[in-house]
């Protein structure tokens, strides 16, 4: 892999909130920490082109509603080109963590997250953007 040098102009406030941040997130210089900025909005274009993404939802929810098990499982099986895997723990007696590990269109992925959400007994969902490699060098 070769490096290219390239220099840009802040203003100085900016250049100073800017180390301030990257020195408490533990970047040991301005370049590694503007790679993954550039990396992070390469991957946001991705989603936002309806490209290929991977992510993972993360869900928690009351198992004992009634028929929810059920409703998950289906909702999920209507999705399982968009998911590679998941990862189910027991919190407590009543609740519930789901992990869901996804690879597909953003607007799939979105849909299943919705639909997840929605259900009565669902405390919570969220979506985490990754890269899947094609999009960032």
């Amino acid at each position: 892999m070769s490096v290219t040098r390239f220099g840009i102009s802040l203003d100085e406030d900016l250049i100073l909130a800017f180390d301030k941040h990257i020195q408490k997130q533990g970047y040991s210089n301005r370049s590694e920490a503007i790679r993954d900025l550039i990396r992070k909005d390469l991957v946001q274009s991705t989603k936002a082109r309806g490209g290929t993404i991977a992510g993972a939802i993360v869900m928690t929810y009351d198992h004992h509603k009634r028929e929810l098990v059920n409703k998950l499982l289906d909702i999920q099986h209507d999705f399982q080109k968009t998911i590679l895997s998941t990862q189910h723990i027991h919190l407590d007696h009543h609740h519930c963590l789901e992990i869901i590990a996804v690879k597909g269109k953003a607007a799939d992925i979105e849909a299943l997250a919705y639909r997840l959400q929605i259900q009565i007994g669902v405390k919570h969902v969220s979506f985490t953007l990754a890269a899947t490699g094609k999009e960032t060098p």
